[in-house]
């Protein structure tokens, strides 16, 4: 640790701010130091008091919950006494967002959105350059076609791709005439998309889907389309195996897919000290600056993966069009939790985690202010979790005006993402996002964090329904929707994107096909998803629905109600089976084990998890959320004991140390249990659940990773 102007800096992180991220940013290196020690100690006690105030609200509510146990629970007394103590706050005037420099991806373009960890810079590679996907490849590898994916060429599934992909086109581009089916030749003639059929001529109905080509008039190598701002290029090759057997020697369809994604330095990663942060404000600094590459080897080749450039063509007119090769790119922060080892203060004391993030992702985001490989706006777009009430988004507005004055920027070049994952961020979502009425792009539900903090919020209350049924809730049909009513209400439509959350069953394509286009016919511009290949496919959704067109329907429905968003998910008279219970333990159980494991052990910060049923499903800290505070939930109202839950454990970690057999990194839980500090970990976050602040999962996961880390 290196004194740097009253504060102790790591000498990992002092080097990678001075020698790698200021040099070309026109900063002081030594006015940066001084500026920014003076904020953080001003700032470091406003957040310490925001994080009491949570403690103190939920004291009063657990009281509350236990002197009413017995009575039948009155909705109206229950809501004055949230009023009483300032966790629910009264509504002021309507108002509309002022954002301006917004970029088109956030603001008018409606799609679907990725998270990808920024620990891993080969992930944050390929989520860059999903802005484009191949749509024949992510049908084919997918159980979207029926039938078998082997890994020798299939021409029957190949023609089954050609032909789900000719109805797409036939559906969202139709013809004048004929089907997209029967074309033979594709042409441009005369500024007009002429498509051949026989020695008949068919043309687009709307002749606007026609953007531009590349290649020849007469015969194009590539055909640009576009339908609700989306973009669509038809590569036209009948060298290739799919170009030979196509009746018009379409080769591949490439659909504009992840308009956005969001490089997560929160949930899906496993950051506990400088060594670890340094390694993901690298590859955020890497993302800015348009260099960051990555090298390793597949299937015996040398790869050498980087960003994609933008691409070109050739509009109707004859004039060049630009299009940006890489989606925008968002930096989750961390919320104002934690702390982190990097920077000690004055008193000793852990810099606040989250005010150390707002200063070193802006200040790698300089770069991209000269360059504009991301944003064309000159913006900076930094989403913030798990943040509880006004007050708390107030603090990060004065937070980003701080980082701003001190980098020197124009005000509002910080644009904020609210995610509204927690219940007193939801209830007081108008007042939220007025807070930040000026930078504000981005309010996105989270069902998963929204299920752990409507637990452990109203622990108190009674014994949790089973996990499953919570999607069935009266809360959370009504938070998804009270999410969307506010955003229009607050002028989003148009300027800012209204999100949803994350479809976390990364092999189940076909389900994912038919139930996540309910996300933009519920008026969500942008929705989340696990890969580049599935935002590829959900992109076909929003050539599907109009999503602006179902925003201007919206407003005039009947809004969502803030009593039925506090609709407690108990059971009140829990009459379950051993059996029930059992499994519900058991699958909760599995979830934890087979994500804290690798977090713990190997610093994983998301995996993908079989459950109970053999489905893998992404896990990450919001799922880890929710289990472990149902099953604290149980064992404090008694629905098991401590002896029955620990017994779960053991059954399953050995379970789980099976299912990671062929990991040759892996390290079993079973073969000591006392020995191993994964173990302890998910038992701690079970048995010490109650205790968590807000049940988060970050306080005993770091502790564990750091003496996992020192062990080593």
């Amino acid at each position: 640790m290196i004194a740097k102007n009253g504060l102790k800096v790591s000498s990992t992180l002092l080097e990678f701010i001075n020698k790698e991220v200021i040099p070309g940013t026109n900063i002081d290196i030594e006015k940066f130091w001084s500026k920014f020690s003076s904020i953080v100690h001003e700032l470091s006690p406003i957040n310490k008091a925001l994080i009491f105030k949570r403690e103190t609200i939920q004291k009063k509510i657990d009281d509350w919950h236990v002197s009413n146990k017995g009575k039948d629970f009155n909705k109206n007394e229950y809501m004055n006494f949230l009023k009483s103590i300032e966790y629910l706050i009264e509504k002021e005037n309507d108002f509309k967002i002022e954002t301006t420099r917004v970029d088109e991806e956030i603001s008018s373009i409606a799609g679907p959105q990725l998270v990808v960890p920024v620990d891993n810079a080969r992930y944050a590679l390929n989520a860059a350059n999903a802005r484009w996907g191949s749509l024949y490849n992510a049908l084919y590898g997918t159980d979207v076609i029926s039938g078998e994916v082997g890994e020798i060429w299939n021409q029957e599934r190949a023609i089954k791709v050609i032909n789900f992909v000719r109805d797409f086109l036939d559906e969202n581009f139709p013809l004048l005439k004929t089907s997209w089916r029967e074309i033979s030749k594709i042409q441009v003639l005369e500024k007009k998309l002429v498509l051949v059929s026989g020695s008949n001529k068919d043309y687009l109905k709307d002749d606007g889907q026609f953007i531009g080509f590349n290649g020849i008039e007469d015969k194009p190598d590539s055909i640009l389309i576009k339908n609700n701002n989306l973009h669509i290029d038809i590569l036209i090759d009948s060298n290739t195996p799919v170009g030979k057997i196509d009746k018009a020697n379409i080769s591949d369809v490439f659909t504009e897919s992840a308009l956005s994604t969001i490089v997560d330095n929160e949930d899906s990663v496993a950051a506990v000290d400088a060594e670890d942060k340094v390694r993901c404000y690298r590859n955020w600094l890497g993302l800015m600056k348009g260099d960051l590459t990555s090298i390793f080897e597949k299937n015996g080749k040398r790869i050498v993966r980087k960003l994609n450039p933008d691409r070109t063509y050739i509009s109707k007119e004859g004039e060049k069009i630009n299009l940006h090769g890489r989606a925008l790119l968002l930096n989750r922060n961390v919320g104002h939790l934690m702390t982190n080892p990097s920077i000690l203060l004055k008193d000793g004391s852990e810099i606040p985690e989250g005010i150390m993030d707002a200063f070193i992702s802006t200040l790698c985001a300089l770069h991209d202010f000269k360059n504009k490989k991301n944003s064309r706006t000159g913006s900076v777009y930094i989403v913030k979790p798990k943040m509880h009430g006004p007050e708390e988004v107030a603090f990060t507005n004065t937070l980003f005006e701080k980082v701003e004055e001190t980098l020197g920027i124009e005000k509002y070049s910080i644009k904020v993402g609210i995610m509204d994952e927690e219940r007193r961020t939801t209830v007081n979502l108008k007042e939220c996002i007025r807070q930040v009425k000026n930078r504000i792009v981005f309010i996105n539900t989270g069902f998963l964090d929204r299920t752990g903090d409507e637990m452990h919020t109203s622990f108190e209350s009674g014994p949790m329904i089973f996990k499953g049924d919570m999607k069935k809730s009266k809360w959370l049909n009504s938070y998804e929707n009270w999410n969307v009513d506010i955003g229009l209400s607050c002028g989003f439509s148009g300027k800012a994107q209204i999100g949803k959350g994350m479809w976390a069953m990364p092999d189940q394509m076909a389900n994912m096909m038919e139930q996540k286009i309910g996300h933009p016919k519920s008026g969500a511009n942008c929705a989340w998803v696990p890969s580049p290949t599935a935002a590829t496919l959900h992109s076909l959704h929003y050539h599907k629905v109009n999503v602006f067109d179902e925003q201007k329907k919206i407003k005039s429905r009947d809004k969502a109600l803030v009593e039925n968003i506090l609709e407690i998910p108990k059971a009140d008279r829990p009459n379950w089976s051993i059996e029930d219970i059992t499994r519900e333990l058991e699958n909760n159980a599995q979830g934890i084990l087979g994500y804290v494991v690798r977090w713990v052990d190997q610093g994983v910060g998301c995996s993908k998890v079989p459950d109970i049923n053999n489905v893998g499903l992404m896990e990450d800290r919001a799922t880890l959320r929710i289990s472990s505070q149902h099953i604290a939930n149980w064992l404090h109202h008694k629905i098991c004991s401590k002896e029955q839950v620990m017994q779960i454990m053991k059954k399953m970690a050995r379970i789980v140390d099976e299912q990671n057999k062929s990991d040759p990194k892996y390290k079993k839980m079973s073969d000591n249990f006392d020995k191993s500090i994964a173990f302890s970990a998910a038992c701690d976050l079970v048995f010490k659940g109650r205790k968590q602040p807000s049940g988060y999962t970050e306080p005993l996961l770091h502790e564990k990773r750091l003496e996992k880390k020192a062990s080593n």
